[in-house]
């Protein structure tokens, strides 16, 4: 996780997108299906809400719809983050 951590850029919300298109395709690279990706991200999005302090306002917005969020609207999140990563 903290491997993960170190290589988001969080600098803008656009960076963000960005690295996380990278990281997917990392995924994606060693054969990780597209569930397990999902899987993996729902949990990461846990992480970051619970452990990390929300540097930019969109990561702020994000962090408090993950903390309101049922887990089905978690799932929901966590497809949309993968999209727009995807179109970055």
């Amino acid at each position: 996780m903290k491997q993960m951590l170190d290589r988001l850029d969080t600098s803008s919300w656009e960076q963000y997108k960005h690295s996380l298109g990278e990281a997917m395709e990392f995924a994606n690279d060693m054969g990780i299906s597209e569930d397990e990706i999902t899987q993996l991200a729902q949990t990461f999005g846990s992480y970051l809400a619970n452990n990390i302090s929300p540097d930019i306002p969109e990561n702020k917005a994000l962090k408090e719809l993950w903390e309101v969020a049922t887990p089905e609207e978690q799932a929901t999140l966590t497809s949309l983050m993968i999209k727009l990563a995807k179109n970055s």
